[in-house]
């Protein structure tokens, strides 16, 4: 279970508050402090699950944590490592773009769990954090992380669980919240670019998106003072945005790039029943099947949950059930 943020000390009255979500972080004029998602636990072989991890400074912005599942207990042992494939999943973390990291004890527990369920080898992107770095700092370092995973995919590579384990015609992308909004942009970014090797995109997992737009939707009014912040934050997150209508932000605003050129072939939205961002990843879902893309795309929803539930309640009944919608999307 996520660790209860610690009670962050009193806001100092010497600068400018001009941001706050508390008690996670509080943003200054002139800095920043963080009391929750910055946490680091070290990589290692899981006891329960045997799921090995370690991590890979791809460039002085970007690194990654990798999680290779168990692999085959077998007399032919060798044989068996040397063939063994799996799925690929390239994760980008959430926070609201300003919080969390690929190391922290959350997101460890939670691919140690995942990785051996879903038998897939996970790559999870440590990315530069708003707002030090401002968006799109975050899009441009997670095409960074993208680009190299797949420059393996020619069975080539400095990274050896990528060139022995990785089955690149099952490579997906995938994300909670801000994470959820990186993944999509890569994938329209991979229809304008393409990827070394010719890599292609299998399939896009979608969980609790963080979009807004100015039109209002139901799930606005579930609280009304978090979709408040949730609009603020992005205008802080992103200094240049033109607003809540920003293609980044809103990637179904007349202008936006259209969805029809999403260059996966199948899509997965997951979304709680008690978020806020609810509607806005249902009117995702509902624009990406009506836009003429030939994927397939499938929706799930947690009753009565809230956002990124799966990662405060990991053990929850809705927490294993979603996990379990992912698992069976990435091995289908």
């Amino acid at each position: 279970m996520a660790a209860a943020p610690t009670a962050p000390p009193p806001a100092s009255a010497d600068d400018e508050i001009v941001y706050e979500s508390m008690p996670c972080i509080r943003i200054y004029k002139n800095r920043v402090e963080r009391y929750f998602g910055s946490e680091f636990v070290a990589a290692s072989t899981d006891a329960a699950t045997g799921v090995a991890s370690h991590d890979r400074v791809i460039s002085p912005n970007v690194s990654a944590r990798l999680y290779l599942p168990r692999l085959d207990d077998s007399a032919a042992i060798a044989t068996a490592e040397a063939e063994a494939k799996f799925p690929v999943l390239v994760y980008y973390h959430g926070g609201g773009f300003c919080l969390g990291s690929a190391f922290n004890p959350t997101f460890h527990a939670y691919f140690n769990t995942f990785a051996a369920l879903a038998n897939a080898l996970v790559v999870s992107v440590e990315y530069r954090l708003a707002p030090e770095h401002p968006v799109p700092a975050a899009y441009a370092d997670s095409w960074e992380a993208l680009a190299w995973v797949a420059g393996h995919a020619g069975g080539e590579g400095d990274e050896a669980w990528l060139v022995d384990h990785a089955d690149f015609s099952r490579l997906y992308l995938g994300g909670e919240s801000a994470g959820s909004n990186i993944a999509h942009h890569m994938a329209m970014r991979v229809a304008e670019e393409g990827l070394p090797h010719g890599a292609k995109i299998r399939g896009l997992v979608m969980i609790h998106p963080y979009f807004l737009g100015t039109n209002k939707v139901d799930s606005d009014d579930l609280d009304p003072a978090v979709r408040e912040s949730l609009g603020s934050l992005w205008r802080v997150m992103c200094p240049t945005t033109t607003g809540e209508d920003d293609p980044l932000i809103n990637p179904l605003v007349d202008g936006a790039p259209a969805l029809d050129a999403l260059a996966c072939d199948r899509v997965l939205v997951c979304i709680g029943e008690g978020d806020v961002l609810r509607d806005r990843g249902r009117a995702y879902y509902d624009r990406l099947t009506s836009s003429g893309w030939r994927g397939e795309a499938e929706i799930w929803q947690a009753p009565e949950k809230g956002h990124t539930f799966h990662l405060l309640e990991p053990h929850c009944d809705a927490a294993i059930e979603q996990d379990k919608v992912i698992s069976g999307f990435l091995n289908r």
